[in-house]
């Protein structure tokens, strides 16, 4: 299944499905569910079948219904973020392209990927997240913030993976290089992350370590940027960053873990205002954002 959110012109958050090129949306609550939060914490914590609950809720009659263009077209009802996360976390230098980029002598990340411990971090809570068609954040005072594309996780509190989507960690490249200590200022900051456009369930994602992540960047329309990788180049597996993120740390049901890019810009195509970036995945679909100066 690919769940996602659709944001209704009160502002509110409502569950949907991707079928195809429609969606349905929740247009009231059904068995306590009215978003892919409180769906996710049924699952975890009451051992709600989704596919039941899917059922059920169509019988009742608990659905709207609107084309896929029509979300993403800017009209009044538009994608919201496919869950509101109680947090995110991001995994840094789990490729090797990230560590060599990132390298400036000082050894740090080299050591990172070689380690038995992961580089993880906190990212962002929901408020600086940027839903699918909503802009990203490029920080005035970095002169090379860049695009980080990446496989994301949606996890319960006990660490099972409940969904799979794409992500955009961006950072602030220059600051972080300047000293490691800054990273927190590369990493953390208004429109620094935004994930979708749906969460996939992991039944429909025959192999997670065989995805194809693409990025484009587009200025005035043209192509200025366009990279491309596979988690299977990926150094580390997925429950071993969980296994590490829970440790003496708990998390809620909905935090969302990035897990490293193998996509990195170039020194000379930092992003800048009204660019758009596009992160795409054939399993999972394709994730938009301008950039906008924060």
């Amino acid at each position: 299944m690919k769940w996602l959110q659709v944001q209704g012109d009160d502002g509110g958050a409502f569950l949907g499905i991707l079928r195809e090129d429609r969606v349905l949306f929740l247009r009231e609550q059904h068995a306590g569910v009215l978003t892919t939060l409180d769906l996710l914490e049924a699952q975890e914590e009451r051992g709600l079948d989704p596919a039941g609950w899917l059922s059920a809720a169509e019988a009742a009659g608990a659905f709207a219904e609107v084309g896929w263009t029509e979300l993403t077209a800017g009209g009044s009802r538009r994608l919201a973020c496919p869950v509101t996360p109680p947090e995110v976390w991001g995994a840094g230098v789990t490729y090797r392209r990230s560590a060599e980029f990132r390298e400036e002598g000082t050894g740090f990340y080299d050591r990172v990927y070689d380690a038995e411990r992961p580089e993880l971090f906190f990212k962002a809570t929901a408020g600086r997240c940027a839903a699918p068609g909503q802009p990203i954040g490029r920080r005035h005072d970095s002169s090379f913030t860049a695009s980080e594309p990446e496989l994301a996780i949606v996890l319960g509190r006990r660490g099972t993976i409940l969904g799979f989507t794409l992500a955009n960690d961006v950072s602030a490249w220059d600051i972080e290089r300047e000293n490691p200590l800054y990273l927190p200022q590369s990493k953390i900051y208004r429109g620094c992350f935004s994930f979708g456009p749906v969460i996939v369930t992991p039944d429909e994602i025959a192999d997670p370590y065989a995805l194809t992540l693409r990025c484009r960047v587009l200025r005035d329309g043209k192509e200025v940027f366009a990279g491309e990788t596979s988690t299977a180049r990926l150094k580390r597996r997925y429950a071993e960053l969980v296994e590490w993120l829970l440790r003496s740390n708990d998390i809620a049901t909905g935090t969302v873990l990035s897990t490293g890019t193998g996509i990195i810009q170039p020194l000379e195509v930092g992003l800048e205002e009204n660019d758009v970036v596009e992160i795409s995945c054939p399993e999972i679909g394709t994730l938009v954002n301008p950039v906008a100066t924060v």
